[in-house]
């Protein structure tokens, strides 16, 4: 009878100690403890609900009063309607008062934001960008007006502007309101930042040697990775200039030249003129309906705005 042999231990085979050790270990699940949770700050939340209800009441009351007739303003409260339920008559009021001259202002802030706004937006990504990709001759000196006039409040530019703009003889036109919404140093601080981040250095150097031109290049490779920034400033700049109350103020004086801003008032104040109708119900009804496209192109534009906010402030 024979005894079994002993073979040698394989050394390349896997022992249990090595096996355990190469095998990939799995994270354990991580326990949420109670202290990991955010915390919630009664007196915080109690300071955003001011702030919430601070920056509501005035639109409330605006929508509530927007219902009411001249004489339902005077009797009734402020924050709550009258027995007279006017709105749909007040609107039709507001566009055949005076003419239809409502319908007219409408149109020309349309004009200014059309051609003010959207010039400004495209100036803007057009000097955003080639600041952020190309290198030149006083590109420092540049930032550095850049920054300054950022700092500087339209109001201030105002009264010289009227002066220039008077002695080129260009007052009481359309043009005195167009041609200075077309410089906005804050659009262009901004494209300025966003293109520096949005846009690759490899990507453009890969359309140049595929032999696309500065052109082809910027509308059909730098232009949609823009988009979000142009959006953003698109709408900062169609803000500015669909409010912009004191430049159309100093430089018209033909009324049927009016932005909405400016016609509103001036119907505020004709309750103060001698033998004037007060029409505040209809100044109330037309801030109403002034407001409404800002109010929808923020709806619409939102996820684009918030994207362009955010970009550049997370390091890849």
């Amino acid at each position: 009878m024979t005894s079994p042999v002993a073979t040698a231990p394989d050394p390349s085979a896997p022992t249990p100690a090595r096996a355990s050790r190469s095998a990939p270990r799995l994270r354990a699940p991580r326990r949420r403890h109670s202290a990991d949770r955010p915390r919630r700050s009664l007196l915080l939340t109690l300071l955003t609900s001011l702030v919430v209800l601070y920056s509501l009441l005035p639109l409330v009351w605006l929508a509530v009063s927007a219902t009411k007739t001249q004489e339902g303003m005077s009797r009734s409260f402020g924050l709550w309607f009258d027995g007279d339920f006017a709105l749909w008559d007040n609107i039709g009021e507001t566009f055949t008062y005076d003419g239809g001259v409502f319908t007219r202002w409408l149109l020309n802030t349309l004009l200014y934001v059309g051609l003010g706004a959207g010039g400004a937006t495209f100036l803007a990504v057009l000097g955003g960008y080639a600041l952020a990709k190309f290198d030149f001759p006083g590109r420092r000196a540049v930032f550095a007006v850049v920054i300054g006039a950022v700092a500087v409040p339209g109001t201030a530019l105002a009264v010289p502007t009227f002066l220039m703009f008077s002695e080129m003889g260009l007052t009481d036109t359309p043009w005195a309101v167009i041609v200075p919404s077309l410089i906005s140093p804050f659009g262009l601080y901004l494209m300025w930042v966003f293109a520096t981040e949005a846009i690759p250095a490899e990507l453009m150097e890969a359309a140049r040697i595929d032999g696309a031109g500065e052109v082809r290049t910027f509308f059909r490779v730098a232009l949609p990775l823009l988009a979000p920034g142009v959006v953003t400033v698109l709408l900062f700049t169609v803000v500015a200039t669909w409010n912009n109350y004191f430049l159309p103020l100093v430089m018209l004086k033909d009324p049927d030249w009016y932005p909405l801003t400016l016609g509103l008032n001036s119907w505020n104040q004709q309750a103060a003129t001698a033998g004037g109708e007060p029409v505040f119900h209809l100044v109330v009804t037309g801030s109403l309906l002034t407001i409404l496209p800002l109010i929808a192109a923020f709806l619409l534009l939102q996820k684009y705005w918030q994207s362009g906010l955010a970009a550049g402030s997370v390091k890849e």
